[in-house]
């Protein structure tokens, strides 16, 4: 019967098959278990993280040592306290840009109502309104000389009267059907835009 061995090499792969059994590799062995460079295992090294052993064969890193050292490492690290500075900037950075986020879907939004009609800027508004009063100016500057003759030739004070009331109820009766129209906002809105667009264009440049 073939006596049961701790370890049997067999096409170039190692079984060990005692648990417990000293394993030696070298340092290009110990990169490639981490995942690190050599430089790296020669810092650990050097920090008594993990430890390399003169062997008959050399200096070389035992397995199970090795690999409770490097993980001792990974565990204390872990456990370390993130550095309150970092975490508050990094709090202030993804509030920042959360807020950035919802200010660019709000803008985005009330552009779409804008161009839709369902909202008006506040200085289109007020230009309309001007308008409208610009308007109703005119109007009540240009009585007088519309009225100056009819009024002359007016026989009495009451006739005179008549007519500059007819007059005023004419003008009343324009204003009055003056209406809202979503065109006149749209053509503002596309005009601004437009120049915006232009002006992004020229700082482009």
């Amino acid at each position: 019967m073939r006596p049961k061995q701790d370890v049997i090499v067999e096409d170039g792969i190692i079984y060990v098959l005692k648990a417990g059994t000293k394993v030696y590799h070298k340092t290009a062995d110990i990169c490639a278990m981490t995942g690190k460079s050599n430089q790296w295992v020669g810092q650990l090294t050097s920090q008594g993280t993990i430890h390399k052993s003169n062997t008959p064969h050399g200096a070389l890193y035992e397995l199970a040592s090795t690999m409770k050292g490097y993980c001792a490492l990974l565990e204390s690290r872990a456990d370390e306290p993130e550095d309150e500075e970092v975490v508050k900037s990094e709090k202030e950075r993804i509030k920042a840009e959360t807020g950035i986020k919802k200010a660019k879907a709000i803008v985005a939004l009330l552009e779409a109502q804008e161009l839709q009609g369902k909202m008006h800027r506040s200085d289109d508004v007020a230009n309309m309104t001007s308008d409208l009063i610009d308007t109703m100016r005119g109007m009540l500057q240009a009585m007088p000389g519309r009225l100056a003759v009819d009024t002359a030739a007016a026989s009495s004070a009451s006739e005179a009267s008549t007519l500059i009331r007819r007059e005023v109820h004419r003008i009343m009766k324009e204003i009055a059907s003056y209406q809202y129209d979503p065109r006149k906002y749209e053509e503002r809105v596309r005009e601004r835009r437009s120049w915006s667009d232009k002006d992004e264009g020229d700082a482009d440049e």
